[in-house]
């Protein structure tokens, strides 16, 4: 199966905290971005380096000290603080985790079907694939502004504390967490459009959960969609995304088909993010 070749590491749910040079090896020799944990085995991108979208091109500065985008940035954060503890903070743990299986647990509630390297192994691998994509195409704005992360400074924790000790010196601005769920939701919707709506809202949250997590500013997350969306318009031009995407939709007509439901319980989730 393919699947075996793309080994994860169990640090994984750090992957885009800090990615692995070894990414940037297995995809091309090319000088990659400049990464910070070295304990990552990620799945290798579609992409080599030099064709990763550049975030530098994209994406101004974060916000400035006194400004309007800051004052912003801050009243997001704010209005998150009274669901620390609850049900939408828990979902906003799980979608912090980034060790596969779970970022396809967290989408096969909105894609309908059951994501798994069971059911679908095709796009099990995609996603992988699409997450390191996603997530490095982050790292020179990251890498050249190293914002500061709001729990530092605010002096607060996180909702995953196993991962605060990497975040405070990693670069707040954009999301890559953001920039892999918004990323994953495009694809998904373009696998099972019946489904699009429900997915880009599921992508959305995802990207939300960074805030409530305390993880990110709001503007991080709104710069990681961009990048996020960057990153897919990319990998239409690359010829095995194009034949992975192909094989992934019939694994998806097929799970349709077969009644492959998600494990997850959809009802709970589906409450926590309507607010109930």
């Amino acid at each position: 199966m393919r699947a075996s070749i793309f080994k994860t590491a169990p640090l994984l749910a750090l992957a885009l905290i800090g990615m692995t040079p070894a990414i940037v090896h297995a995809q091309n020799s090319a000088p990659g971005p400049k990464v910070t944990d070295p304990h990552f085995q990620l799945a290798p991108g579609y992409l080599p380096p030099k064709d990763l979208p550049n975030s530098l091109e994209l994406l101004g500065p974060p916000p400035a000290k006194g400004s309007a985008a800051l004052a912003r940035d801050e009243e997001a954060r704010t209005a998150t603080i009274a669901l620390r503890g609850k049900a939408r903070s828990g979902l906003a743990r799980l979608d912090a985790d980034l060790q596969f299986p779970q970022p396809a647990a967290n989408f096969s509630c909105a894609m309908g079907i059951d994501i798994s390297e069971a059911t679908t192994p095709r796009l099990y691998v995609l996603m992988q694939r699409v997450l390191t994509d996603a997530g490095l195409s982050t790292y020179g704005v990251k890498n050249t502004y190293n914002r500061t992360r709001p729990f530092v400074v605010h002096n607060e924790g996180t909702c995953f504390a196993e991962q605060e000790p990497l975040l405070r010196n990693d670069g707040s601005y954009p999301s890559g967490h953001t920039a892999a769920g918004w990323a994953w939701a495009l694809v998904l919707a373009e696998l099972n459009p019946e489904r699009a709506d429900a997915l880009f809202k599921r992508g959305l949250e995802f990207g939300q959960s960074r805030v409530i997590c305390n993880a990110h500013w709001q503007s991080d997350v709104d710069a990681g969609r961009t990048m996020g969306a960057a990153t897919v318009a990319t990998l239409h031009s690359n010829a095995e995304f194009l034949a992975d995407m192909a094989a992934a939709r019939k694994e998806v007509q097929a799970a349709r088909a077969n009644g492959a439901a998600p494990k997850t319980n959809c009802g709970v989730e589906n409450a926590v993010l309507s607010g109930q």
